[in-house]
């Protein structure tokens, strides 16, 4: 299956548009984390702990997409899309979502 945020694929032509195929998660972080994190507020520099964190959820979110283009029978998703949003305090939802199309 193809995935892109580009909203064609050069050579290919849409024959169907079958919706958004769309994948979440919501994340929490951990007190492990937060302690890393705080210590390493005090001196400056990347926190690699969230780092990770977002990079895990990203890549779980991207997967349940392609679970869902799946489940419609799609040949691609184009026009990927990422989005988060703060659930509540120390939680935060990663969304992704595309369309699903068939190809001719």
């Amino acid at each position: 299956m193809i995935h892109t945020t580009t909203d064609f694929v050069p050579g290919k032509e849409i024959a169907e548009i079958l919706g958004i195929a769309r994948g979440s998660t919501v994340r929490a972080r951990n007190i492990g984390r937060d302690i890393f994190a705080g210590l390493k507020n005090l001196v400056g520099g990347e926190i690699e702990e969230y780092t990770k964190l977002q990079a895990e959820s990203r890549e779980q979110a991207l997967l349940r997409m392609k679970e869902d283009a799946e489940r419609l029978g799609a040949d691609a998703i184009i026009n990927i899309r990422l989005a988060t949003s703060m659930v509540t305090q120390g939680a935060a939802e990663i969304l992704a979502y595309g369309t699903a199309v068939k190809f001719k």
